[in-house]
């Protein structure tokens, strides 16, 4: 039988995406890809296979899923299987100079961006951007861990060089131009299917941990955070705008993502953040009565159903 196939390492991320299948009665395995092995010998079973690898994967014990993950998309898709977000997906996932130079080169503005290894080379990267103030922040992160705004090369040294420094887990530290919002807010385009759906207008006031999990609007006890509504879904961006994320997505051969940007007092646009483990908040989708993981239940619904068709010719 064929079956939708998850590839992951975090179930409660997972666990939303199955419910909407469950719901909409789509047959569906998954794939826990925190460690494993792969007999590249095989061939997969049918059915569509949907990666929702993160980033973050290091922040909950493990580190190689990615590099794993890798390998089993090539595989998946040297073998002809149908893949959602597969190697194009997984190469920008984990590198934010990835996720720039593919950006620009769709004419999409960036933050400008150094890429350093070494604390020595942090420094100079800093002097070499001349702007203040400034990020510091991992190329291969998520949830927004790690970020941190500097404002004097003496706050750079300091921190590089004290007991609170973290590098990135690829060794790669990046040193970002400051992008200020015009009202404190950056926008998340989500879209499903390579096609826009909504957007997501965020209170950044508190910090850059922005990540919309329901599991990220939870304290250390497991308490609700109070400021759960500074997620607020939007319909409307400019067409040019959407049509050229589209356009980029489809470039890249990703199906489903979120892009983050930040529009400063000057109008201009700054994307940052390209994220292909797209979650979704749901309180901003129960006030807003539009459901991203069922469109995306839908999608993949679709997408074994073509599948099936294919079999049967």
């Amino acid at each position: 039988m064929t079956k939708v196939h998850i590839l992951h390492e975090n179930m409660e991320w997972t666990q939303h995406l199955i419910d909407r299948l469950e719901e909409l009665d789509v047959p569906y395995e998954e794939w826990n890809l925190s460690d494993g092995l792969l007999d590249i010998q095989s061939l997969p079973a049918d059915g569509v296979y949907y990666n929702r690898m993160s980033a973050s994967s290091h922040t909950r014990g493990n580190r190689y899923a990615p590099e794993l993950t890798d390998q089993v998309l090539t595989w998946l898709e040297q073998k002809g299987a149908r893949v959602i977000n597969g190697t194009g997906a997984i190469n920008l996932e984990v590198s934010k100079l990835k996720q720039y130079l593919a950006l620009q080169a769709h004419g999409i503005q960036t933050p400008k961006t150094i890429g350093a290894v070494g604390k020595e080379n942090i420094l100079k990267a800093a002097e070499k951007l001349n702007e203040f103030p400034f990020i510091i922040k991992h190329n291969r992160a998520g949830k927004g861990l790690g970020v941190r705004l500097l404002y004097s090369m003496k706050e750079l040294e300091d921190y590089v060089n004290g007991p609170e420094f973290e590098d990135s887990v690829d060794g790669i530290s990046l040193i970002q131009q400051y992008i200020q919002s015009v009202d404190g807010h950056i926008i998340r385009s989500e879209f499903i299917g390579g096609k826009y759906f909504y957007a997501v207008k965020v209170d950044s006031s508190d910090g850059f941990e922005l990540c919309p999990a329901d599991a990220c609007q939870l304290g250390p006890n497991g308490e609700e955070i109070p400021e759960a509504n500074k997620f607020e879904i939007i319909d409307r961006l400019p067409e040019d705008q959407i049509a050229r994320s589209e356009a980029f997505l489809k470039d890249q051969r990703v199906d489903v993502a979120a892009l983050e940007f930040i529009i400063d007092e000057k109008g201009d646009v700054y994307t940052y953040d390209v994220n292909t483990n797209t979650n979704y908040n749901a309180d901003a989708e129960a006030r807003a009565g539009k459901y991203a993981m069922l469109e995306l239940a839908q999608y993949l619904k679709a997408e074994l159903e073509k599948v099936a068709v294919k079999q049967e010719a």
